[in-house]
């Protein structure tokens, strides 16, 4: 399925900035309609929203080329648009229908699309960890210069997976990038009450590679110290861990606990929208009516997403055993 949403590959500043914001928009409204619709009863599990991390993805995203590698969580939609895949393929498939990005049988936290370098979102928290190891691994054999990148959360930095994959790709100088989504909860509980360093980035130094810690609220930020970090591996330099700050707003899912006032009101002081469009009007890149513009369009395209998804229909009973082995 072609994607609709990948930018210009060397766009001017203006649109950039345009383009960032309407990516961010994408994924804030994407967000609030799959809330919307899992409370409509329209599918069934659960859905992990990436409302307030929007910055993280996109930053990260934007400094890779299309012949790099995305492995995300189950909070992975918004890795998916930043990925540069179709929304209404994605709203398709949170409501299983057949024109899904995974013929609707992946659901909302096994997005995957490898012809947008989304490599799949995984439901086992720090399952992507290894994979993105093997595929970079795999480049290394080969000879690539491809990239790798594996999002995952601040719960996922206390699995062994993790120690053993920073091991080997140190070892090997892997091109790997891991991004650790620090939104300072693991379900509900606070990564401090986990953690017996003060930042997931210093577990970094007992392995040999480089740890950043990066406000993740500020895309340009996060751009710069991802795009040190691809330069890095694709230089055969091996891998770097980012952290990167965030603040969860919403709870853990739409169906468990683990969200509070107070995190509410820190991610009204810390919206990385807001925050980005304030800095792009600064700049003069954009102005508040074309600020608007953008929210106004994103929206509008996500709830045409969600109309078309309505109405598709759903796989044949025929699918049911297709796929299933490859």
């Amino acid at each position: 399925m072609p994607s609709a949403d990948r930018p210009p590959a060397d766009p001017p500043a203006e649109l950039r900035r345009a383009e960032v914001l309407r990516r961010m928009w994408l994924i804030r409204h994407f967000e609030e309609a799959a809330i919307r619709l899992y409370g409509e009863g329209r599918y069934r599990g659960s859905t992990h929203p990436y409302i307030a991390q929007e910055a993280t993805a996109l930053a990260v995203c934007a400094a890779l080329r299309p012949t790099d590698t995305v492995l995300a969580t189950y909070r992975g939609h918004g890795a998916a648009i930043a990925a540069g895949c179709d929304v209404t393929a994605m709203v398709a498939e949170l409501l299983g229908k057949e024109s899904g990005l995974c013929k609707g049988k992946g659901g909302s936290m096994h997005f995957s699309h490898v012809g947008d370098r989304l490599f799949g979102c995984n439901a086992i928290v720090s399952g992507q960890i290894p994979m993105a190891g093997g595929i970079a691994l795999a480049t290394r054999i080969d000879g690539g210069d491809a990239v790798t990148v594996a999002f995952f959360g601040d719960g996922a930095s206390c699995e062994g997976v993790f120690y053993e994959t920073l091991n080997m790709a140190a070892l090997w100088k892997l091109p790997l990038l891991l991004v650790c989504e620090n939104n300072e909860y693991a379900i509900s509980t606070h990564y401090t009450q986990a953690l017996s360093v003060a930042r997931i980035s210093d577990r970094a130094r007992g392995f040999g590679l480089p740890g950043v810690h990066v406000d993740g609220c500020d895309y340009d930020a996060v751009h710069d110290v991802a795009a040190q970090a691809v330069e890095r591996a694709r230089a055969g330099d091996g891998p770097t861990l980012i952290e990167a700050k965030t603040v969860r707003w919403t709870r853990h899912s739409a169906v468990a606990a683990g969200g509070s006032s107070e995190g509410a009101e820190r991610w009204r002081e810390t919206d990385p929208i807001p925050r980005f469009t304030k800095l792009a009007i600064a700049e003069g890149a954009l102005d508040e009516a074309a600020a608007e513009r953008i929210r106004g369009e994103a929206q509008a395209e996500v709830e045409r997403a969600v109309e078309a998804a309505i109405a598709a229909p759903f796989p044949p009973l025929s699918a049911l055993t297709a796929d299933v082995f490859a």
